[in-house]
């Protein structure tokens, strides 16, 4: 699912698992976005950084699927 912008706090379920992560860093490298997400209710080794994808839609975290109901802060 594709969301307008990804932000501090949001929460998304890992596919494969189901688990929730939050979103904690967002930054840029080059041409390219990238999250930080740490697992909600994990050790402090769990953590991931995930490409951001844009699309038409607006931008999304491959493998992850949004999970919060209201996309505004």
């Amino acid at each position: 699912m594709a969301v307008p912008k990804i932000q501090l706090g949001q929460l998304w379920r890992l596919d494969e698992t189901g688990d929730n992560w939050l979103v904690t860093k967002g930054y840029s490298e080059a041409f390219t976005s990238y999250a930080v997400l740490r697992k909600v209710g994990g050790t402090a080794a769990d953590i991931r950084r995930v490409k951001v994808e844009r699309t038409a839609e607006g931008v999304k975290l491959p493998g992850f699927t949004f999970t919060q109901e209201s996309e505004t802060f």
